[in-house]
């Protein structure tokens, strides 16, 4: 069927990124791979070519439009390519809306400016070794010292964490349990006591950095607390269902190009002397991936244009969430399946894209947690 959803600008603007992603990503992607990091030169042609900050107003160096259509274009041309380690959509689709809806107007100026150049890259550090998904198990603690917070203690799978400039951080700052003494405090690059640990290594995703932050008795000026005092929990439920909405684009996009992929292969590979797709197994392998994805990507294109009339929520993106990622996942060892002993081959983007795409039933709340989110929903 063919799509609505776009406008030819944003058709323009998804030309736009391809030469960007020839340019400046793919001649580097490998090397990026073996490095665990990309180059902040990257960034900064990013920045140049207004690929950051598309949601930022003008004023402050941004793009100026809230028409999520744009990220999602983004998403989809970076899966496509298989070019996981420039983390644009963290940067901007994540990251981003903290600061643009919670930052002061002295925020703003301080902070947006770099973050659409590529100068200040952004991360978000929510998760600890002993809480991930759970934010009530959030331990690390922030105490008021008058004119600043003391901030301490650890946060693990941090994307961005190695290249960050700017980390917005969720601390517990009142003594009782729950996740209503939350609050979100933004730390800055060589702030004393901030450290990085190790870049993870992790089983895909390898030019995308991932880090261990640790914080011990950073001296976090007051003016970096970000919305209110103690409403962080508020601000994350707000902001969640975009980053979920944006996870659920890029697996979509993931699985309608790994079926394309496996189309072309069935149909070039010969076993039995003939072709692969000669046979009825095939065939119906294909079928129903297709199906699922048609569906899907209906469903998705729904939510984003709902997210466009700020009318999605928690419900919907969980489950577009869900459903899209473990489509992901299911099209994705199928299709690796389909290309037998080549699609264990790293050199084979299928291979790469199975170990990639794994973490995304996991990252912005597991398939658990969605189903959670929306039987609770549904039963309350």
């Amino acid at each position: 069927m063919q799509r609505e959803l776009f406008t030819a600008e944003h058709q323009a603007f998804r030309e736009t990124v391809r030469t960007f992603l020839a340019k400046e990503v793919l001649p580097h992607h490998a090397r990026w791979e073996q490095a665990g990091v990309v180059d902040r030169e990257a960034w900064l042609a990013a920045g140049r070519q207004g690929l950051l900050g598309l949601a930022v107003a003008e004023e402050y160096g941004g793009g100026g439009t809230g028409d999520f259509r744009y990220p999602v274009v983004l998403a989809e041309e970076f899966t496509r390519a298989g070019a996981s380690g420039l983390a644009i959509g963290l940067h901007n689709d994540i990251v981003g809306p903290y600061l643009t809806s919670l930052g002061t107007e002295a925020q703003k100026r301080r902070w947006l400016p770099g973050f659409c150049s590529g100068e200040t890259i952004g991360a978000i550090a929510m998760t600890e070794p002993g809480a991930g998904s759970d934010l009530q198990g959030i331990r690390t603690t922030a105490t008021d010292q008058g004119d600043h917070w003391l901030l301490n203690g650890a946060k693990t799978f941090i994307s961005n964490g190695i290249l960050a400039d700017l980390v917005i951080v969720v601390a517990r700052t009142t003594p009782e349990g729950g996740a209503k003494g939350l609050s979100l405090l933004v730390v800055e690059r060589g702030t004393p006591g901030f450290e990085r640990g190790r870049n993870l290594d992790k089983i895909g995703q390898k030019a995308q950095d991932t880090a261990e932050l640790f914080f011990t008795d950073v001296r976090v000026p007051k003016e970096n607390l970000l919305g209110t005092e103690n409403g962080a929990f508020g601000h994350l439920m707000a902001n969640l269902p975009q980053e979920r909405l944006a996870i659920a684009v890029a697996a979509i996009a993931a699985a309608e190009h790994l079926l394309e992929l496996t189309r072309t292969y069935v149909k070039e590979r010969e076993a039995f002397g003939r072709p692969l797709a000669a046979l009825q197994h095939v065939r119906f392998e294909i079928a129903e991936m297709a199906t699922e994805c048609a569906v899907t990507r209906t469903f998705v294109d729904r939510c984003v244009t709902e997210h466009n009339r700020a009318g999605l929520d928690a419900v919907h993106a969980s489950m577009a969430k869900w459903w899209a990622t473990e489509l992901q996942k299911r099209v994705a060892d199928r299709c690796l399946q389909l290309h037998g002993g080549y699609g264990y081959m790293t050199e084979y983007p299928i291979a790469r894209a199975f170990t990639d795409g794994r973490i995304q039933t996991i990252y912005g709340g597991t398939t658990e947690i969605m189903k959670e989110i929306i039987g609770r929903a549904l039963l309350s």
